[in-house]
C-alpha cells in the first residue's frame, strides 16, 4: 500500500514542508519512496504582531502537498506542523495565536486533521524524532540484529544527546527527566535523551564571554575573553542584542587560557553517560558545520572524525589566531568549546563520529521521525 504524510517544521527562521511518500508491505515495516520539500522565509514568530499575514506562506505550501499527494489521498493523508525553538521563545499568548491561526487554515483544508495537528516541540521530541529519522535511514529499526545509532545535535541555543541504552544501568543512573519511553511498530522504546537549553552553540559563546542571555552589556560594557584573538575587537549580535567584545592582550597561549575558561563554563552542567563510549553516534548541525568549516569533513559528502581530531583542529586554529585573527574570530573558542562538550558528555577522544546531512540521500531532520511516529499512533 502507499501512503503519504505531511509536516510543517515551522523554525526560527524560516517554515518548511515535508511531504513524505511510503509505501508498505502487509507486516513489514514502511519504506520511504520519496521525499519533496520546500522552504520559505522568515519564520512564524516574524509575524507575531501580524498573524493574518502569518498564513499567506502556510497557504502557499499547502499548494505543493496538494500537487504532489493524489487527490483521492488527500482525506486519508495525515498534516502535522510541529514548532521549535523560535516559537518556544515568543511569550504565550503571541505563540499561541499564531498556531490557532495555521490550525484554521488546516481544518479549511482537504487533508487529514486532528485536534493536535498544530504543536509545540520541546527540546527531547526533538532528540528522539531525529534518533527515530537515523535509525529508520540507517535500517536498524526493522533489523533488530542491527545496533541502533545515537544522536548528538548542537544548535544554536540548545544541545541534544538521543541514544538506545543496552543496559538497564545507564537507564536507572539517569537523573530525572533524562529517560524516555515511546511506542512504536508494536514496540517499546526507552531512550535516554536529553536537551540542554543554554548549551547551544551561540548561548555557549555569550556564556564563555561571559554574557548573561537576554540582557544587554551596561553603558560602554565590553566583554573580554580569553578565546578571542589577542588585540580583537568587535560588535556581536545574538538573540537581537548587540554586545561589544575583545580578546585579551597577547601573552599565554590562546587555547590554553581558553580552554580554563570553557572547562570552568562548561564545569557540573552535563550528565556523563558511561555507556556512550561503547556506542555508535552521529552527529549534525554546528557539529558537522565546523568539522566541514576547518576541512576536518567534506562539505558536501560528510565523514567521520573523533574527539581528538576536534582537539587537535581547536589546538591548531588557536595557535594561528595568536598570530592573526583571521576571517573567523569565534573558531578557536567555538572548537574548544566542543571537543570539552563531547567529553563531559562521557565521549574518549578516540571515540569515532559520523557526520552526515543526509543518509540514503535522505535530510537527517526530525521531521522524518516525527510524521512516522505520527502516523504510527493514529494507527493505534
Amino acid at each position: 500500500s502507499v501512503f503519504y504524510g505531511i509536516m510543517f517544521d515551522a523554525g526560527s527562521t524560516g517554515t518548511r514542508i515535508h511531504i513524505f511518500k511510503f509505501t508498505q508491505q502487509p507486516k513489514e515495516t514502511p519504506k520511504l519512496t520519496h521525499e519533496t520539500f520546500k522552504a520559505l522565509k522568515p519564520g512564524l514568530s516574524a509575524y507575531a504582531d501580524d498573524v493574518e499575514k502569518s498564513g499567506q506562506g502556510i497557504k502557499e505550501l499547502l499548494e505543493v502537498a496538494k500537487k504532489e499527494v493524489p487527490m483521492e489521498l488527500w482525506k486519508f493523508t495525515p498534516l502535522v506542523l510541529k514548532a521549535t525553538a523560535g516559537l518556544r521563545l515568543l511569550p504565550g499568548e503571541k505563540a499561541q495565536k499564531l498556531l490557532d491561526k495555521v490550525k484554521a487554515i488546516f481544518q479549511a483544508s482537504p487533508f487529514f486533521v486532528r485536534d493536535n495537528c498544530v504543536s509545540i516541540m520541546n527540546g527531547t521530541d526533538e532528540g528522539i524524532s531525529a534518533w527515530i529519522t537515523i535509525n529508520f535511514l540507517t535500517g536498524s529499526l526493522d533489523d533488530p540484529q542491527k545496533r541502533s545509532v545515537g544522536m548528538l545535535d548542537l544548535g544554536g541555543g540548545s544541545t541534544q544527546i538521543t541514544f538506545l541504552p543496552r543496559t538497564e544501568a545507564t537507564l536507572q543512573m539517569s537523573p530525572a527527566g533524562h529517560t524516555n519511553s515511546f511506542q512504536m511498530f508494536n514496540s517499546t522504546y526507552k531512550l535516554y535523551s536529553y536537551s540542554y537549553l543554554g548549551l547551544g552553540l551561540m548561548s555557549a559563546r555569550l556564556a564563555i564571554l561571559g554574557g548573561v542571555e537576554g540582557k544587554p552589556s551596561g553603558e560602554g560594557e565590553e566583554l573580554i575573553s580569553p578565546c578571542l584573538p589577542p588585540g580583537f575587537k568587535s560588535e556581536w549580535q545574538h538573540a537581537e542584542i548587540v554586545y561589544k567584545i575583545k580578546g585579551r592582550k597577547a601573552g599565554e597561549p590562546l587555547y590554553e587560557s581558553c580552554s580554563n575558561k570553557v572547562a570552568k563554563m562548561l564545569y557540573k552542567k552535563v550528565h556523563k553517560a558511561e555507556e556512550v563510549k561503547d556506542l555508535d553516534f552521529y552527529a549534525f548541525s554546528y557539529y558537522y558545520d565546523l568539522a566541514a568549516e576547518v576541512g576536518l569533513i567534506d562539505n558536501e559528502k560528510g565523514g567521520s572524525l573523533t574527539v581528538g581530531d576536534f582537539e587537535i583542529a581547536a589546538k591548531y586554529v588557536c595557535k594561528t589566531m595568536e598570530i592573526s585573527p583571521g576571517s573567523s574570530p569565534f573558531l578557536c573558542m567555538d572548537l574548544t568549546y566542543i571537543t570539552f562538550l563531547l567529553q563531559e558528555l562521557g565521549f574518549p577522544k578516540s571515540q569515532v563520529f559520523k557526520l552526515a546531512r543526509k543518509i540514503d540521500n535522505v535530510e537527517t531532520s526530525w521531521a522524518l521521525g516525527a510524521t512516522f511516529h505520527y502516523i504510527d499512533s493514529l494507527r493505534r
